[in-house]
This record gives C-alpha cells, structure tokens and sequence, in this order.
C-alpha cells in the first residue's frame, strides 16, 4: 500500500483519485444544482409527501436523507430501491430518482410512472440520459452530474450533494450552501489525511485496512448516524474489497455482536472445527493467547479473527444522560470484544452538522475499503465476476 507506483499500476479506473475528488464533487454539485434550477423543485412549494428512489452503488442517498429527515421533517420521506411506485404518489408528491448513468431501470421506471401519475420530479444523474429525457418531459428539474465518472461509488456527493440541497430547499432537512461547503472540506481533510503517499503508520485507512486484512468484519455503529455510515462501509468492502462484512447499529444490535464474542472467530473459541484438532473452547484466563504450538498441517489452519469496526459519532455537547448511557454501551461492547481477542479499531466523527459528521465516517471507511482491495492484489475497480454477472444477465 506504501508504493505508489504499485498502487497506479493496480487502481486501473483511479478509484483512490476518484474518492479524492469528495470535496470538489459537492461544490460542483452545488454550483450544478443552482444552474439547473433546484429552486423550482416541487414548484417552489412543499410537497404532500417526498420518496427517493435509488439502488446499488447510488442506494445510500436513500438512507442518508432518510436519517437527515426523519428527525424534524413535516412531510414523510421514503425510500424506494425498485419498481412498482406506491400506489398513493400521486400529483402532490415529489419523487426524486438517483443514478448516475441516467439509465438504471428501477429509478427510470419510477421516474416515468411518477410523471405520469402527475408527480413533481427531481432527478440527478448524466445530462444525457433517459432520466434526463424523461425528467424533461414531465417538466421536472434534471441536475447533471458534471465530469464523467467511473462509478457510483466514487461519484457518491455529485449524486447525494443536489438532493440534500433540494430537500433543504424544501424545508426537510437543515442543510444549505453553507452546509454543504463545510461537508467539502471535511472531505477534502481526510483526503488529504489518505492520500497514498502517507505510509501506513500515520494514514488513517491504510491503518483500517490493516486492521480488517486478517479478520470477520462486524461494522457497528453507535447510532442512527453511524448506523448509516456502517452499511456504506459494508457496501464498499463487499464491492471494492470484495470482503463481506456484517453490519449493526446500536443500541439494538448489542447483542448480536456480543454474541458473537463466543464464536468460533474469537480465541475464546479456538480449536473448535479444526481437522485434526484436539483443542475445543477456552475459556478464563488463557484465552487472550492463541495457541502458538499450534501445528497448521495437523491441526488445520486458524480460524480467521473477529474484527469489530466501531464507528462513533462526535460526542454530545453538553453530555445527556442518553448520550452517557449511548457511551457506556459503545465502550462496553468494544471492551468486551477485545477482551475475547477480537481486533477492535475505531472511527470517531469530528464536530459539525450530521451530515458534516457523518461524510467523516463515509469518507475513512471508503478510502479503507479501497487501501484493503489494494493491499490483497484486487484492482478495486474492476470485479470480474460483476462484469460476468452483467453479461450473463444483460443488466450492464
């Protein structure tokens, strides 16, 4: 991960230069958004109800509006990944349609049954698409998305930047220029914190991706924030790193990693599977070790570790006793995986606004993804069983 030449040769599509451009894709997005006209979104007036329709690299604009709205939004915001359109979206309703080729068939299809129900429209995607078309037609508002990009995973803020933009506009979430331009050079700092000639002792993901090399990922929240950040982790280790990972948000997924804890990826539970192994479960004071006589001819090969990636918001100023007793958990859980043997890191989120905060997260986990794709000989671009996929079924 530390040879730049290295790394050129392997990121074909520049997956790590893409991820750079965070910062510089929101204020294109914002510049973009004000030409297209975001002001005329729903003509200017709130609408009866708001659903967003996305799906694979571009789903997480579902779930990042849906966590910003629901807190104080006065109309209900949805979120659709596919066909049909709920049968009550009719022309009071705005329908906002996400993709970045323009062409993915859920979002399209939403899109053109939305306008011919008599649905305000706002879609973002390329200006030259069938979304655009079909967007024009029902005299909606299209917001291109600027340069070519490689993927949706690297074009993450030239889709999501628009549409928290015009749902600002509209008075559904607390987000504006200002916003979104603090949201930018948060970005831009840990891309800077990232960039591939940081050695892996001081850069944040190639740390990450470090720590998740060897392991069972378990990404886990401490909340509803985090809780969105931790399936965009998942999402990008699956798809860049090809590594899958589990996810869970706090409080109510406490249990589920802790039990975990006795599992056969934890060295309370060694030996246990093993051919040929005549260990079974450890329990008490000799379970932090692992068994260094362990014989990988005889006994089999270790079982892979339990990595338990905590992603945790900014802390709360002043503390709350809900936000104390939110810490006391998180910490519980972490002591308590590492206690088993499990690897255990951590992303903090720096202060600012939820979504300020919460690109932070987004922004590490995915320049991790992307380092560990890297640091196993995969070019993080390019999966050929994706590109296989798309030929054998004709979904390309």
């Amino acid at each position: 991960m530390d040879s730049e030449e290295a790394v050129a040769a392997l990121d074909s599509r520049q997956t790590l230069r893409g991820l750079a451009t965070a910062g510089a894709q929101v204020r294109e997005a914002v510049a973009l958004a004000t030409e297209g006209g975001i002001d005329r979104v729903a003509g200017g007036e709130r609408p009866r109800s708001v659903l967003v329709a996305s799906l694979g690299g571009s789903a997480v604009v579902c779930d990042v509006l849906d966590l910003l709205a629901e807190p104080g939004s006065p109309v209900p915001v949805s979120t659709r990944r596919n066909v049909p359109l709920p049968g009550w979206v009719g022309p009071l309703d705005l329908v906002i349609a996400v993709s970045l080729s323009g062409r993915a068939a859920g979002p399209l299809a939403l899109a053109a049954e939305a306008a011919r129900r008599g649905a305000a429209l706002l879609t973002v995607g390329a200006s030259d698409s069938p979304l655009a078309d079909a967007c024009a037609r029902a005299r909606g508002v299209h917001i291109g998305v600027g340069r070519e990009r490689a993927s949706s995973r690297t074009a993450l803020w030239s889709l999501l930047a628009p549409v928290l933009l015009g749902a600002g506009r509209l008075g559904l979430v607390h987000v504006d220029e200002r916003v979104l331009h603090e949201t930018a050079d948060r970005l831009d700092e840990v891309a800077e914190a990232c960039r591939p000639s940081s050695e892996s002792f001081v850069n944040p993901a190639k740390v990450l991706a470090t720590d998740l090399a060897d392991g069972v990922p378990v990404i886990l929240g401490d909340g509803p924030l985090a809780g969105v950040a931790a399936l965009r982790a998942a999402s990008m280790l699956a798809r860049t790193a090809r590594v899958p990972a589990t996810t869970g948000e706090l409080p109510d997924d406490a249990a589920q990693v802790v039990s975990c804890l006795d599992g056969p990826f934890t060295t309370a539970f060694s030996g246990v599977g093993n051919p040929g192994g005549t260990g079974g479960p450890r329990r008490g004071s000799d379970r932090a070790e692992a068994d260094i006589f362990a014989d990988p001819y005889l006994d089999g090969p270790a079982s892979p570790r339990l990595s338990l990636l905590m992603l945790r918001d900014a802390p709360v100023e002043p503390p709350t006793r809900e936000s104390d007793e939110a810490l006391r958990l998180a910490d519980t859980v972490a002591d308590s995986a590492r206690e088993a043997g499990a690897r255990v890191s951590e992303v903090v989120a720096g202060p600012g606004e939820p979504v300020t905060r919460l690109a932070g997260l987004m922004a590490t986990t995915d320049f991790a993804a992307t380092y560990l794709a890297l640091g196993l000989g995969l070019d993080p671009g390019v999966s050929p069983h994706v590109a296989d996929l798309a030929d054998r079924t004709g979904r390309g």
